[in-house]
């Protein structure tokens, strides 16, 4: 306090303050120089050298004045240009509580990360409060949150936006320590971003236009998980699956719901256990694609062969059966052979399997007659996805093979899968030709003469989404749409 009293004396409206005691003693000091110098000058004046010694006295003095004068230029601590002497001015900072010192630095970069996260809590108040304190001391922002009130707690589903430096390791040590349990991570995509409701209604308009859609659409509101399709009466024969009630079954990681067709649609996560809310919207999905019936895209691709024909390629279901019978029969034993890797007299009772909506998309290559010349098929199998293709003998090596494989890897883009995959024959020279002409990463894994090839639709084809005549185009063949 007292040093602070004496600054503002000092100091009144920007002048200094003079006091008359800072006077008489600068006054009394003048005249003690003055009698001082008198006497000495009485001293000397009076000797017999006192006028050499006065002028040597003067001479000293302006040498010494001149010295001080160059040493102080030369050594001084003069301010630098443009400093004024004023104190420096005060920090500027945001209005606000004072930062954390233990508050982890903002990133260089600015970059962040998407996470989806689901963790455990106690069903008690105060809970989901530790939680989102917890996210928050690390700086992580809750962009959605969704619960799920259980018997014996509440799940809570996150989208996070985090720092780029904070690992999945790190999320869930503090949300463990926050009281969170059972808790599940994982990265996500701009897509994620979307509401749930908004995500929900443009699956069901999806599925509502294809009945294909409904295992992909499955795929997408669930999750990774894998879905199967039983039919009530196997094409093997044999007994179907136990029936469900219409109400489905849930029953930890797996589901399984009544297929609009018959069958039971069995749905599996191993890593992470269904939600009430997650079974309703599977099962609402369900229910609208039974009421809607069996439903195909109508349209269709007139192609122009090398050779001038005309091919119309079109997707195809089982109202179609009949005329797929009647080009097996006009195919030999051994190109039905190459495709369905077992006797020929076998290969009709995979059609009803293949040409059904339920297990993927089919397109056929027809004549300007409506004769099926050409099949191909777009399998869902369990969590991947399958190529096949079927071509009549009279018009194979035409390109209708490639045309037909390049509308269905353009399909599989569209729905999102990583890769396709054909089973063959080490023999089948047409399917590993029409495979290399894709174009994309190719594996290759060959067991007993059974050659599986593997397509890995990579980041470029899945961003490109490559309309189906653009396509059709880069294989090497010409087209236009009726």
């Amino acid at each position: 306090m007292t040093s602070d009293m004496s600054r503002v004396t000092r100091a009144k409206h920007g002048r200094p303050v003079h006091h008359w005691r800072r006077d008489l003693v600068e006054l009394a000091a003048l005249f003690t120089a003055v009698a001082v110098a008198d006497g000495v000058a009485n001293l000397i004046g009076h000797g017999p050298d006192g006028p050499a010694l006065l002028v040597i006295s003067a001479v000293v003095l302006a040498a010494t004045a001149g010295f001080h004068t160059w040493w102080a230029r030369r050594h001084g601590h003069a301010p630098p240009a443009g400093d004024t002497g004023a104190r420096p001015a005060a920090e500027v900072r945001p209005a606000g509580p004072a930062q954390d010192p233990g508050a982890a630095a903002p990133d260089a970069a600015g970059a962040s990360a998407l996470w989806r996260m689901r963790t455990t809590v106690r069903d008690e108040p105060g809970s989901l409060a530790a939680l989102c304190a917890a996210l928050a001391g690390r700086r992580v922002d809750i962009l959605s949150l969704q619960t799920h009130p259980l018997a014996d707690g509440t799940v809570d589903e996150f989208l996070l936006r985090a720092p780029g430096a904070l690992t999945a390791t790190e999320l869930t040590r503090a949300v463990s320590l926050a009281g969170g349990a059972s808790t599940w991570i994982e990265r996500a995509d701009a897509h994620d971003l979307v509401d749930a409701p908004a995500r929900v209604l443009a699956l069901a308009t999806r599925t509502a236009l294809d009945t294909a859609e409904l295992p992909l659409a499955l795929r997408q509101l669930l999750g990774r998980c894998t879905i199967r399709s039983l039919p009530a009466t196997p094409f093997g024969g044999g007994r179907g699956p136990e029936p469900v009630p219409a109400e489905g079954v849930l029953e930890d990681t797996v589901m399984r719901l009544r297929a609009p067709e018959g069958g039971v649609l069995t749905v599996e996560r191993a890593y992470l256990p269904f939600t009430p809310a997650e079974f309703a919207r599977a099962r609402a999905l369900v229910e609208l694609d039974r009421r809607l019936g069996p439903r195909i895209p109508d349209g269709r691709d007139v192609l122009t062969l090398p050779e001038g024909a005309d091919i119309t390629v079109r997707r195809v279901d089982t109202g179609d059966l009949a005329a797929a019978r009647e080009m097996h029969e006009r195919c030999s034993r051994h190109t039905l052979g190459l495709r369905y890797h077992g006797p020929a007299g076998d290969a009709d009772r995979y059609l009803n399997h293949l040409l059904s909506p339920r297990f993927g998309r089919t397109l056929a290559a027809q004549t300007a007659s409506g004769r099926i010349v050409g099949l191909g098929h777009l399998l869902w199998d369990g969590d991947e996805t399958e190529v096949a293709l079927l071509v009549e003998d009279a018009w194979q090596r035409r390109g209708i093979g490639a045309e037909l494989l390049g509308r269905l890897v353009a399909m599989a883009v569209e729905a999102g899968c990583e890769s396709v995959y054909a089973v063959t024959q080490a023999s089948n020279t047409g399917m590993v030709a029409a495979m290399r002409g894709l174009g994309l990463p190719l594996d290759y894994q060959i067991e007993e003469g059974t050659l599986v090839v593997t397509a890995r639709l990579g980041a470029a084809a899945v961003a490109a989404r490559a309309s189906r005549e653009d396509l059709g185009e880069r294989l090497g063949g010409a087209g236009r749409r009726d």
